[in-house]
C-alpha cells in the first residue's frame, strides 16, 4: 500500500469514528474553555475536524482554495498560481497557464533540476525562462511550472510509511522531493481544464532522474521526457571501493567526447552500480520515456545508460543527444535583448519533445 493510500486510510477512520473517552475528553476540554455548551457536545453525533483528537467542530470547516492570476510578460496567456498540498500537510507553489478554451487539454509538468525557493522561482521562471513552454502552449499543452522541497542525502529507496501518533501522522522518514511531484501530478490532474489521461513530465538533470523515481512507482503519467538525467542514485551506483584515488571535480562541459570515449564510460559505468537493484527499478516503468542527451556532459554515461537499460528491459525507450555548451540547454531563456531566441541546437530538441508528446499525449 503506498504512503497516499496509508494517509487516507488513517485520516478517513479518524474522521468516521472516535472512541467514547475521546470524545468525553474533548467534550470537558471544551466545556472547560467554555467554548461549547453542554447541550451542542451532546447533540453532535460527530466531529468534522481533521483533527479530531484535540478539536471538536461541529461543521465542516470550508474556503475558497489559493489561486491567483496574474499577467506574463510578453504573452497574452496569464499564469494561475496555486498551493498543493503534499503527504505530510505542507503546501508547494505551481504556475499553470493554458491555451484559450475550456480544454480539457493534454498537459506538461516541468522539472527543473534541484527543488526549492518556492513561489519566487515560479514567478521568476515564469517570465524569464519559458520559452520551451510557451512553444508547448502554441502546440495545445497546458504547462505547469513546479516546485517541491529540495533535494536531500536521505538514501532513495528507503520506504516510506506512515502511523497514527497521538491522533496525528507520524513518517518513518521526511517525503522527498519525487514524492512531492507525485502529488502535485495528481493535483493538476484534478483541475477542469486538464485531460486527465494525457499528462507528460519534461525535465532536466533531477528533475529527469525524478522521472525515472516516479515511473517506478506511479502509473499516472501518460509519457515523459528526460533530458540529461542526472540518475546515479536512480541506477544504484556503488561507492567508490576503498583505497580508491580521489578524483577531481570534472568540468561539465568537456571540450571532447568522441564517440568511444561514451561507449567505455558507459561500459565503465555499468561494473559501478548494482545491477539488480537499478533493473528491478527499471522493470517497474509502464510509460514511455525519451531519454536526451548532451554530447559532452561529464554525465553522458548516465544518461546514456538510463536508455539501455530500459531497452534491455523491454521498455518503451528513445534516444536522442545533441552537442550544446550549456546544461539544461532544452529550458530556453531570454537573451540580454529580453527575447526568446533559442540556438538551432535548442530548436532542434524542442520540436524533437514535441513531437514525442504529439505522439503519446494527442
Amino acid at each position: 500500500m503506498s504512503a497516499e493510500q496509508v494517509l487516507d486510510d488513517n485520516r478517513a477512520a479518524r474522521r468516521g469514528h472516535r472512541s467514547d473517552k475521546m470524545r468525553t475528553a474533548t467534550i470537558l476540554s471544551l466545556i472547560l474553555l467554555g467554548t461549547v455548551s453542554v447541550s451542542l457536545a451532546q447533540d453532535s453525533a460527530t466531529n468534522e475536524s481533521i483533527d479530531p483528537m484535540w478539536l471538536f467542530v461541529p461543521e465542516v470547516v470550508t474556503g475558497s482554495e489559493f489561486s491567483m492570476t496574474e499577467p506574463v510578460m510578453g504573452s497574452d496567456i496569464p499564469v494561475e498560481l496555486r498551493m498543493v498540498e503534499l503527504l505530510d500537510g505542507v503546501y508547494a507553489p505551481i504556475g499553470i497557464r493554458k491555451p484559450a478554451g475550456e480544454g480539457p487539454f493534454p498537459t506538461i509538468v516541468a522539472a527543473h533540476m534541484n527543488g526549492g525557493y518556492g513561489l519566487r522561482w515560479i514567478r521568476e521562471w515564469t517570465n524569464y525562462g519559458s520559452g520551451t513552454l510557451e512553444e508547448l502552449l502554441n502546440a495545445g499543452y497546458a504547462v505547469v511550472w513546479m516546485r517541491y522541497r529540495a533535494e536531500v542525502d536521505t538514501p532513495y529507496g528507503s520506504e516510506l510509511t506512515v502511523r497514527e501518533f497521538q491522533g496525528r501522522d507520524r513518517w518513518s522518514r521526511g517525503p522527498l522531493e519525487y514524492e512531492d511531484s507525485i502529488a502535485i501530478v495528481e493535483y493538476v490532474k484534478a483541475l477542469p481544464y486538464v485531460d486527465p489521461d494525457r499528462v507528460g513530465w519534461l525535465g532536466v538533470s533531477h528533475g529527469s532522474e525524478m522521472l525515472f523515481k516516479v515511473a517506478s512507482e506511479y502509473h499516472g503519467l501518460r509519457a515523459g521526457v528526460a533530458t540529461e538525467p542526472a540518475a546515479m542514485d536512480y541506477l544504484a551506483r556503488l561507492p567508490d571501493p576503498p583505497g580508491a584515488a580521489p578524483t577531481g571535480p570534472e568540468p561539465e562541459t568537456m571540450e571532447v567526447n568522441t564517440p568511444e570515449m561514451q561507449a567505455a564510460a558507459v561500459e565503465a559505468l555499468r561494473g559501478r552500480i548494482d545491477h539488480a537493484q537499478a533493473m528491478l527499478r527499471i522493470n517497474a516503468i509502464e510509460m514511455p520515456i525519451l531519454v536526451v542527451g548532451r554530447d559532452r556532459d561529464h554525465n553522458q554515461a548516465t544518461f546514456r545508460l538510463s536508455f539501455e537499460l530500459m531497452r534491455e528491459a523491454g521498455k518503451d525507450a528513445e534516444w536522442m543527444s545533441f552537442d550544446h555548451d550549456h546544461h539544461g540547454f532544452i529550458f530556453v531563456q531570454r537573451d540580454a535583448s529580453g527575447k526568446y531566441n533559442p540556438d538551432p541546437v535548442q530548436r532542434e530538441a524542442v520540436d524533437a519533445v514535441i513531437g514525442f508528446f504529439d505522439r503519446h499525449l494527442k
